[in-house]
């Protein structure tokens, strides 16, 4: 955000100084022990519970609300964690509106589900508070791994790993670990620095060393890698971003929501971080949706976010859009922007409304514009820096159901690699299962 000083309309201190810690505080309230206890009890815990069917990481869910129940929450947070290892930070940022409580009985007989992530947040703040590490490393293998990425993908691969013995050294190119935990997520999903208290909390298993500011096709080569190393797990992300494809897109005050949010969850002082008075978010992810709720957070007085389709085909949740909405954030859809108007910086941003014909999108000739100081762009990222060896299908590494790639002794999972579906906990899975595959390859004769 270098050139945001420089743009007009935009400026820090928004907001009276003390406000900024309540505007950016837990997002949901924590359960008590009675609380959780009466949450518990509505449990039907089906013998083919829908919940954990719908967990991409397959969590017992009936068995850990039971352990909740009988008082047992450390045992319930081993239950959790056995399967996600960043359990804590699911609970947090997991849209289970779209997962385990959507096909909650209750929800499906009352529309009121089990709160299944509260719970799980319940019994894993209760472990890790306690500073207890719930698995053991076994004695080292002597085969070492290379785990490049550390983010939810990266540190489930590299835990798993390390708890078979194996020795790991993962490589990221930010100063932090964390991956979009750290940098990617809204502040007030996972505030009071939850995400390094994490990454600390999972180190404690032992085994894996972390090498902070090397980049894969910068720093790191992937030959290199699988010379020195007996396997390679590829958990790179999206480093890169989609254009706008928009006339003047190029001017001041156009910043990419990544970013922003980036440096939001780095700031030792909100009031110092700068924000328009008219802020526009192209998008319809989770991305915009934190991106502009937390520019109205700042204290930005109009906060518009504008998606080129309906909302039903938004891959944020009805209840993050909602959530948008109760912070007063206007929600355009079906329109799609066309130009970028400013004599230098962005004053204007100019839409036209589209129409799906057959699912294709067009557009229908009708414009209309909006006023902006700053504008976000949070329309996907792209695939960055993999070497041309690698086999590359639709935009992300090619890999197959255990995170195979085209390559032998190379793994890849999470944003950068196919079946991603930019969730943590999906990102959690696909580490979790390529370093089963990887234990087993390297256990071979």
């Amino acid at each position: 955000m270098s050139n945001t000083p420089l743009t007009p309309g935009i400026t820090a201190g928004r907001l009276p100084e003390e406000s900024y810690a309540a505007q950016f505080s837990d997002l949901h309230p924590v359960l008590d022990e009675h609380e959780a206890l009466v949450a518990a009890d509505r449990c039907y815990f089906c013998h083919d519970a829908p919940c954990m069917t719908a967990c991409p990481t397959s969590i017992d869910v009936p068995l850990f609300i039971r352990q909740i129940m009988t008082g047992t929450p450390e045992a319930a947070a081993k239950t959790i964690l056995e399967q996600n290892i960043l359990g804590g930070m699911c609970a947090r940022v997991c849209p289970t509106e779209t997962l385990c409580e959507e096909v909650c009985v209750r929800e499906v007989a009352e529309g009121k589900p089990v709160e299944i992530g509260r719970l799980q947040r319940y019994a894993t703040d209760i472990l890790m508070e306690k500073g207890e590490h719930p698995f053991t490393r076994a004695e080292p293998t002597g085969k070492t791994v290379a785990v490049v990425g550390a983010g939810p993908a990266g540190l489930s691969a590299a835990h798993r790993l390390a708890m078979y013995g194996h020795d790991v050294v993962m490589f990221d190119a930010r100063p932090k670990s964390g991956g979009l935990n750290e940098y990617g997520i809204a502040s007030y999903k996972a505030p009071d620095g939850f995400a390094q208290k994490e990454v600390d909390w999972l180190m404690q298993i032992g085994g894996i060393t972390v090498v902070n500011g090397k980049k894969l096709g910068a720093e790191l080569s992937l030959e290199g890698l699988k010379s020195e190393y007996d396997a390679v797990f590829l958990a790179i992300g999206l480093a890169g971003v989609n254009a706008l494809r928009a006339e003047g897109e190029d001017k001041g005050g156009v910043l990419d929501a990544v970013d922003f949010i980036s440096e939001l969850r780095q700031a030792e002082d909100l009031s110092k971080l700068p924000v328009g008075r008219n802020v526009v978010v192209i998008g319809g992810g989770m991305t915009a949706v934190d991106a502009a709720v937390q520019a109205k957070l700042l204290g930005a007085q109009n906060v518009s976010m504008v998606y080129r389709r309906g909302r039903a085909r938004m891959s944020a949740s009805e209840y993050e859009q909602d959530l948008a909405a109760s912070k007063g954030v206007q929600i355009f859809y079906n329109a799609a922007p066309v130009a970028v108007y400013g004599n230098g910086s962005v004053t204007e941003v100019e839409f036209e409304y589209t129409a799906e014909d057959g699912g294709t999108l067009k557009g229908t000739g009708e414009t209309f514009r909006l006023p902006a100081d700053q504008v976000f762009k949070a329309i996907g990222q792209t695939l960055d820096g993999v070497p041309d060896e690698v086999e590359i299908t639709g935009g992300k590494i090619a890999v197959d159901a255990v995170g195979r790639t085209s390559v032998s002794g190379i793994w890849a999972g999470g944003d950068c690699a196919t079946g991603g579906e930019d969730l943590t906990v999906t990102a959690v899975a696909e580490g979790r299962d390529a370093a089963e595959d990887i234990h087993a390859k390297l256990m071979e004769g």
